[in-house]
């Protein structure tokens, strides 16, 4: 490198991630650029040239040869959002085009047109001045209503939205993406704001229901009022719910159905269980209590449970699920001799969870959990240093909320090895330099944890050790599909996972230790054993020992849950014809169907008539 060569800092405005991969000189009045892997000098072309060259793809730059492929995959993204970007440009500029240029803005009034000049609105933000929208706020507005809006468009023009297919809607810093829907998006936007409800509002399963039910009514529908919202349609609101527990009990004789037992603490202290039944057809609340005084009394939840039990009806009950607490262990054993027909079954979820919090105790383990944790508590406790982090991570956070605070130490210690290159990127910048807070005591040890590659090493390895684990744990805790049928061999991928990431079996077995204690009720639980049996996906594809144990834990529910023995002789009929992939079972599309289609529906679907 010529001693005519300046290094220069790259400052925090330089946001492209192309500039955390190169150093910056200056040589006189030119600038010039060094990748920091190949050591390449690039003498012009600015950084889409280094982009290009991170990314190895051919352009004005040759490849790099030495890029990490993480950085090569985030730079070839990159390049392909500028692609993207470029071509949304395009379009709407050809839609602006598209407009007529001699298009005025109308406010339509019942008694009188009057026209509005926003020529000055549109300069402001870009637009040609010839450049209109034309506005049709419907009828049947209030006055109020009417003024509110006018009042709105004179203030900022961008506010008025359009109606016809032909007009592009403009906003104050710049245009918005759609043509035809933004101006509902902002009616929807303006009254969640104007309410404090939470973003997730639009999530909720009724909200593209009255979406659709106002659009089919067009314009001039009117809104009920309140007293017709505390009247006749809460009265119905409350009749469709009753309709629908009624119509899930329906089911419960010939499905039967779970009953959920659930126990959380209170921020006052009190703890509160509530009971769920669980059938296909839907999840129904049945009730919940105050047990401060009796939580931990085997005694008092096994008679709560059996009351539960016999007002649901003891045909209709095929397990009850709890925590895997003590006091619920011999509740849950009392059930099954009370009741001979159905299972005790500690929640998985619940099971996982504990491996979770076994496996951080594990002291190198937890070293890095609390490494972790000092950087986040670190940047959450400054704002300047939570917006610095988002700036260089696009906007991600490190943190991950999970299930539970033992699941949420693994899933923020994979996003943070995600992010890797990005918070080295951040604390080896000017930027980060230049900050106060960086030379705080937290600020120095952040420097010393995310420099460090040992703890990395040790992040990517319980990473290893964990992700199956968290998978698992994703697919007991799911609502969109019952997981029965998948944990049991979710757990034996788990430890094969385990056992090929370490190798030695002084090393694994550690781990496996820890999941045998706490899975040792579950492992052998007759209802997961028919689960995994009763699933197309795992069953033809199984051999070995666990076949055994499977068909055994099988029989056994059928004996427990079908007292019948003239039923149980037709199930065993069919369980032989699904065994061998007999008649219907045996059919091209029942095959194809068994990766792709839920065990509770693949056997209604394909058994024989």
């Amino acid at each position: 490198m010529g001693s005519n060569l300046e290094p220069v800092p790259i400052t925090s405005q330089k946001h492209d991630p192309a500039w955390k991969h190169v150093q910056m000189f200056k040589n006189g009045d030119k600038v010039q650029l060094k990748c920091i892997y190949c050591l390449k000098m690039f003498k012009g072309g600015g950084i889409h040239r280094i982009k290009e060259h991170l990314a190895c793809q051919k352009g004005n730059a040759s490849t790099c040869s030495r890029v990490p492929h993480d950085v090569r995959l985030h730079m070839q993204q990159s390049l392909d959002g500028v692609v993207v970007k470029k071509r949304r440009k395009q379009r709407i500029e050809e839609e602006i085009m598209s407009v007529n240029p001699l298009t005025t803005v109308v406010n339509s009034l019942p008694n009188n047109n009057q026209v509005v000049d926003v020529n000055q609105g549109l300069q402001a933000i870009g637009v040609e001045h010839n450049s209109t929208l034309v506005v049709n706020p419907g009828e049947g507005m209030s006055r109020n209503m009417e003024r509110r809006k006018k009042m709105r468009a004179a203030k900022n023009p961008a506010a008025v939205y359009a109606n016809s297919e032909d007009v592009v809607a403009v906003e104050k810093n710049g245009l918005f993406p759609k043509k035809m829907d933004n101006h509902i998006y902002m009616a929807i936007g303006r009254f969640l704001y104007d309410i404090g409800a939470p973003f997730d509002a639009v999530n909720s399963v009724y909200f593209q229901e009255m979406v659709d039910a106002i659009a089919s009514r067009g314009v001039g529908f009117e809104r009920p009022w309140h007293h017709e919202l505390r009247g006749w349609i809460l009265k119905n609101s409350v009749e469709e719910v009753k309709n629908d527990i009624d119509r899930c009990k329906m089911t419960w004789g010939r499905t039967g159905c779970s009953i959920l037992v659930d126990q959380w603490t209170t921020e006052t202290g009190k703890i509160l269980i509530s009971f769920l039944a669980y059938c296909p057809e839907g999840l129904v609340f049945l009730r919940s209590l105050d047990a401060t005084e009796i939580s931990t009394s085997a005694d008092f939840l096994y008679d709560l449970i059996k009351q539960v039990v016999e007002e649901i009806g003891v045909g209709k009950v095929v397990q009850v699920i709890t925590s895997g607490e003590e006091q619920y262990g011999i509740a849950g054993r009392r059930l099954m001799d009370t009741f001979p027909t159905l299972y005790w079954s500690p929640s998985a979820a619940h099971c996982i969870d504990l491996i979770l919090e076994d496996f951080g105790n594990l002291e190198w383990i937890s070293a890095v959990i609390e490494q972790a944790r000092s950087v986040t508590r670190f940047v959450y406790n400054y704002s300047a240093i939570l917006n610095m982090v988002k700036r260089y991570t696009l906007g991600n956070d490190i943190v991950d909320p999970s299930f539970s605070r033992f699941a949420t130490n693994f899933t923020t210690l994979k996003r943070m090895v995600d992010l890797k290159h990005n918070l080295q990127a951040l604390v080896t910048s000017q930027e980060w330099a230049d900050c106060p807070y960086s030379k705080q005591t937290a600020g120095l040890e952040m420097l010393d944890c995310l420099s460090n590659q040992t703890f990395w090493s040790s992040c990517d390895m319980i990473v290893c050790l964990t992700a199956p684990l968290l998978k698992v744990l994703r697919i007991a805790g799911s609502e969109m599909r019952p997981g029965m049928g998948y944990v049991y061999a979710g757990m034996y991928r788990v430890k094969e996972a385990i056992k090929k990431a370490l190798g030695k079996r002084e090393e694994y077995m550690v781990y496996w230790n820890i999941i045998h204690h706490r899975w040792e009720r579950l492992w052998h639980h007759p209802l997961h054993a028919a689960g995994f049996y009763l699933n197309p996906k795992f069953f033809y594809s199984i051999q070995g020992d666990i076949l055994g144990q499977i068909v055994s834990g099988m029989f056994d529910c059928i004996e427990r849950l079908v007292p019948d023995t003239r039923i149980q002789d037709k199930i065993i009929k069919e369980i032989n014809l699904y065994k061998s992939a007999s008649g219907d079972f045996g059919r091209k599309m029942a095959v194809r169907a068994r990766d792709n289609l839920l065990p509770c529906k693949w056997p209604i679907a394909h058994s024989p008539r």
